[in-house]
C-alpha cells in the first residue's frame, strides 16, 4: 500500500507496543512505591530511630514487596544511618540506589521517544519516495501519462505520511506519560530520603558542616536530592 516504507513502520510500530507492554509489567512489579509498611515504618523512625528494625519489614514483606526497590533502599539506609555516623557517606550511597532502581526504565522510555521521533521523518521520506514515482512515470510518458498512472505514486506518497503521523502522535503521548510518571517516582523517592535523613538516630555523634566541607567539594543543595534530577535523560520526554 505504501511502498517499503509501510513496512518499516509496521514493524517499529510493533516494536513500540511491546516496549509498552514490558514497561507496564515492569512497573506494576519493580517500580519504586511508597507502600503502607514503609510509611508506617517511616512514621515509627521519626519518632524513635533507634527502635526500628528495618529487617523485621523485609523479612514479613511478600514476594511483591521484595521486589520493590524502595523498601530495599530503605531498609539499607536505615541500617547505615544506625551503624554508620558518617552520614555523608550513607548519603552518596542512597543517590547511587535511588539512580540505580530508576535505570530500568531509560531504555524502553528511549525506544518509545525513538519511535515518536522517527515515524515522522519516515513518512517524510515515504513522501519523497512517491512523488518521486509520480514524476518518474511522468517523465517516463513525456509529459502524456493520464491520472491513473500518477495515481500510485500519490497514493505512496499520502499514505506514507498519514502512516507516520498515526504512529508518532500516540507514541509521543506514551513517551510524555511515561516521564512523567518518572519524575513522580523520583519525587517520592527524594522526599522519602529527606524524612529518614531529617532524623538522626540517637548515640549518632553530629559531624559539623565544617568539618565535611574539606573532604567533599560537592555543594551543599546534593545532601538535600536523593534522586536523578540531575540526569539529563529525563529533561523531556519527547526529545
Amino acid at each position: 500500500m505504501g511502498g517499503p516504507v509501510m513496512w518499516v513502520l509496521m514493524a517499529i510500530a510493533f516494536i513500540g507496543v511491546v516496549t509498552f507492554l514490558y514497561l507496564i509489567m515492569l512497573g506494576a512489579l519493580y517500580a519504586p512505591r511508597l507502600t503502607g509498611p514503609l510509611r508506617l515504618m517511616i512514621d515509627q523512625w521519626q519518632q524513635s530511630p533507634a527502635a526500628v528494625c528495618p529487617r523485621d519489614l523485609h523479612r514479613k514483606a511478600g514476594r511483591l514487596g521484595r521486589g520493590n526497590p524502595l523498601m530495599h533502599l530503605l531498609v539499607n539506609t536505615m541500617l547505615a544511618c544506625q551503624s554508620n555516623p558518617n552520614t555523608t557517606s550513607v548519603r552518596e550511597t542512597a543517590v547511587r540506589d535511588a539512580q540505580r532502581s530508576l535505570e530500568p526504565f531509560e531504555a524502553p522510555l528511549k525506544i518509545i521517544e525513538v519511535i515518536a521521533a522517527l515515524a515522522p521523518l519516515l513518512g517524510l521520506l515515504g513522501t519523497v519516495m512517491g512523488m518521486m514515482e509520480a514524476f518518474s512515470t511522468m517523465a517516463a510518458t513525456e509529459g502524456r501519462a493520464n491520472a491513473s498512472q500518477l495515481s500510485g505514486g500519490i497514493y505512496e506518497a499520502l499514505s506514507t505520511t498519514a502512516a507516520g503521523l498515526i504512529v508518532a502522535i500516540p507514541f509521543a503521548a506514551l513517551a510524555a506519560w511515561i516521564e512523567f510518571r518518572l519524575r513522580r517516582i523520583h519525587q517520592t523517592i527524594n522526599s522519602t530520603l529527606v524524612s529518614v535523613f531529617n532524623v538522626i538516630p540517637v548515640g549518632e555523634p553530629v559531624v559539623a558542616p565544617e568539618a565535611i566541607e574539606p573532604q567533599h567539594k560537592a555543594p551543599a543543595p546534593v545532601a538535600d536530592d536523593y534522586g536523578v534530577s540531575d540526569n539529563p535523560r529525563f529533561a523531556h520526554a519527547t526529545g
